[in-house]
């Protein structure tokens, strides 16, 4: 059991260390920014207008959306870990970000004309296959980590076979759907921080109003219905709920995997399973390592940005290895 007052600190700590890294990752780049002026612009006592082009314009935009992306993919990997009864389930594993990522690329190759509807298209698609696989995994004994990884390696085939399908038919239009396919945050701006930013706050509200429902249902089905709930309405709301927080993520910036595995694990490792701090927990560290993630890209292989999605990949996967070994599941 951990300590609440220790989890609480945990949590305020984090949550400093994303706002320290915020200010950082806004003073990188090609032309390196002091904090002390990085602070006057952003206070609005500064005289210097490349500065303040620079933060407001390109860079505080990009810290802002890799932050919100982090948030809410940590937050969906959580949810879904709890629906399911186990921490191997995350968006990405479980066909959601794929299927999402399919159902935007249709919209983005094939009927680009209506990229107004690319959320809803990434929810339509995350939804799909969320539930594929959730109904091809589902035993009466419940969802064991092993049908998990099966039930999404299919529904991530099948998809990936889409997207590949799409590539070829459309492949003169094909350059900017590599940079979205790979999660890029590189040339976003405000336009995308505008779109993803009011869904994000809808979601985060709902995800907390949840938290309650998330720790009934780790439970167990059993103890749950024990104490009087509907197992399986809070399972679908619950789903529901995580499929729209990495939906809208992914029509945002694209495929970003392993944040909502590993950021969920580290969180449960350092605040526990009460969803209270796993939740606040999961969302300040997931802002804090696709930020990481996203500022060592563009500028430790400078002047080439590489995308956030491909460093989280390299550093996801062995990670997701080590806990595999390690039997952590």
């Amino acid at each position: 059991m951990i300590n609440t007052s220790r989890s609480r600190i945990v949590v305020i700590i984090t949550v400093a260390l994303a706002l320290v890294a915020a200010i950082i990752a806004i003073g990188l780049g090609s032309v390196f920014i002091p904090v002390s002026d990085i602070l006057s612009t952003i206070f609005g006592s500064s005289s210097k207008a490349v500065n303040a082009t620079i933060i407001w314009d390109i860079r505080l935009p990009r810290v802002l959306l890799a932050m919100i992306i982090g948030a809410n993919i940590a937050i969906s990997g959580a949810l879904l870990q709890a629906v399911m009864g186990n921490p191997l389930a995350d968006p990405g594993l479980t066909g959601v970000t794929s299927g999402a990522a399919a159902c935007v690329l249709v919209i983005m190759l094939a009927a680009p004309q209506y990229t107004q509807f690319i959320p809803i298209a990434a929810f339509v698609g995350g939804l799909i296959a969320a539930g594929i696989v959730y109904a091809l995994a589902w035993r009466r004994t419940g969802i064991s980590p092993i049908t998990i990884i099966l039930s999404g390696v299919a529904v991530n085939a099948l998809c990936g076979g889409l997207i590949g399908l799409l590539t070829i038919m459309y492949s003169d239009r094909l350059p900017a759907a590599v940079q979205w396919l790979n999660g890029s945050l590189a040339v976003k701006g405000n336009n995308a921080l505008m779109m993803v930013f009011p869904y994000a706050i809808a979601g985060w509200i709902l995800s907390f109003f949840a938290i309650r429902k998330a720790n009934i249902i780790r439970l167990g089905d059993q103890v749950a219905s024990n104490l009087g709930e509907n197992v399986n309405r809070i399972r679908i709301l619950l789903s529901l709920l995580a499929v729209f927080l990495a939906a809208i993520s992914v029509a945002a910036i694209g495929m970003i995997g392993f944040v909502g595995l590993v950021v969920p694990h580290m969180a449960r490792l350092l605040v526990g399973s009460d969803y209270k701090y796993l939740l606040p927990m999961s969302m300040a560290l997931g802002a804090l390592v696709l930020l990481i993630a996203d500022t060592g890209g563009r500028t430790l292989f400078a002047p080439l940005d590489i995308p956030a999605g491909i460093l989280m990949a390299v550093i996801g996967g062995p990670y997701f290895l080590y806990l595999m070994r390690k039997k952590a599941f």
